[in-house]
This record gives structure tokens, sequence and C-alpha cells, in this order.
């Protein structure tokens, strides 16, 4: 019998994750800030994979490694966030290197009567692989910290009745100042998303000097990002970003 090996978690709610993680219950049922240089999780003891059921947006202070593509290219060493939508299959290996920043756990049902519960479907980062973190500059950084920070001291010292609308607000400055620094790493990584157009082209070429287009149809997004080994949202920002 052949041994499973992807098993995974999957949590159905906040007050698990924090049960599980051996983290203190929340401050809300919806929405809980980690701060993880005061609280260490055992991933050792989760299983190798994760899913949860609302959104993951976590800042780590030293993300390194090798892009997908290519040789290791990075714009910062120093920090960066990763992101992940509900639903998703989450690696624990992708966790364990760096156990400072702070981890943001937002529940769908946070958002519900809000126009960002539409909205944040649309911000593409959500579907980037780990590899497509976002890298910040110390700027950046100072900004991102002080965004954690308010959502902390509001879930910490503030929750009444107007909380709710200022943490939604938070959110949002959030979610638009990484849209905009990603923007900026698209553009700073200039050399090598040239040479990932250059591959691209290569690939189109390849594809309709075989005349594939009349048996298989035009290449789809998902056929051209499996190839560059990028995630499909990845590439469709980064060719929006440098061709408009």
């Amino acid at each position: 019998m052949k041994k499973e090996e992807n098993t995974y978690h999957k949590f159905n709610s906040l007050s698990e994750a924090h049960r599980v993680f051996g983290l203190p219950k929340p401050q809300h049922t919806l929405i809980s800030l980690i701060d993880n240089t005061k609280n260490q999780i055992e991933l050792n003891k989760l299983p190798h994979s994760l899913i949860l059921n609302f959104y993951k947006i976590s800042y780590r202070t030293k993300l390194v490694g090798k892009l997908k593509y290519g040789q290791g290219y990075y714009d910062f060493d120093e920090g960066g966030l990763l992101f992940a939508a509900p639903e998703q299959v989450i690696g624990v290996a992708d966790e364990v290197d760096d156990h400072n920043g702070y981890s943001l756990f937002i529940s769908p049902d946070f958002l519900l009567n809000y126009p960002l519960a539409k909205k944040i479907k649309q911000y593409g980062f959500f579907s980037y692989s780990v590899n497509e973190a976002l890298h910040l500059s110390d700027e950046e950084k100072s900004t991102i910290n002080s965004i954690f920070k308010l959502i902390e001291e509001e879930l910490n010292n503030r929750i009444d009745d107007f909380s709710h609308d200022v943490i939604i607000s938070q959110i949002e400055l959030l979610l638009n100042c990484c849209n905009r620094f990603y923007k900026r790493q698209f553009i700073t990584r200039k050399a090598i998303n040239n040479d990932l157009l250059q591959a691209l082209e290569e690939i189109l070429d390849e594809y309709f000097s075989d005349k594939k287009p009349l048996t298989q149809g035009l290449p789809t997004v998902h056929f051209l990002s499996e190839k560059l080994n990028l995630s499909p949202s990845y590439l469709s920002d980064m060719l929006r970003s440098l061709t408009g």
C-alpha cells in the first residue's frame, strides 16, 4: 500500500487554528493578529500541509531562497509578505525558517456587508506562490509594520462599536499598499522580467510554428505559467504591469 504523502489539516475557524498552534484564544472570533516573536508555533507537530478557511497575510523578517525561474533574484533580503486565500493549501515547510514578524488571519465573514468582501478577491497576490512573495524595502517595511501595529492596538485595547469599521479600513490600507509595492517590485525586477518575456516569446514562437493553435487552440495563461514555473496570477499581473 502506497503511503499517503499529501496529508493535510483543514482549519474551519480561527479558534481551532489558535488551539492547534498552541496560541492564546483570539480576541475576536473572526480576525486575529499573531505577533510571532511573542508566540512560538511548534510547526513540526503539524501535518505537512494546511488548508485555512480564512485569509492569511504573513510578514516575515527574512525571506531567502530561489525563485522558480532562473537564478535567485531578490530586491531585498530583510523582510517580506506572504499571502493565502481561503481553501488554499499551505506547506508547513514554507513557514519554519523564521518565527519573527506578524500573521494576520481574516475570516471572510468579518468582511460581510463591506465592499471589501468582493474587492479582496481582485487582489491577485493571494494566489501567488511562496517564491513570488512581496519583498519589502526598509521604508515599505516600516509602513506595513505600522498598519499591523494599529490593527493590534484596535484588537487588544479598543473593541467597541467602531472597531470593526476601523479595522476594515486598516485592512484596505494594507492591501492597497501591498498592491502598490508589488507594482514597484515588478519594475525593480526589470532584468529578470525581461528574461521571462524573452522566454515567453520563445514558447509562443515554438507553439505557433508547430501549428498547435489548429489542434489545441490559443495558449492559455495556465499553459504559459506552467512553462515558466510561475503562478497564473503572478504571470498575468507581471505582464499587465510591464505591457499595460
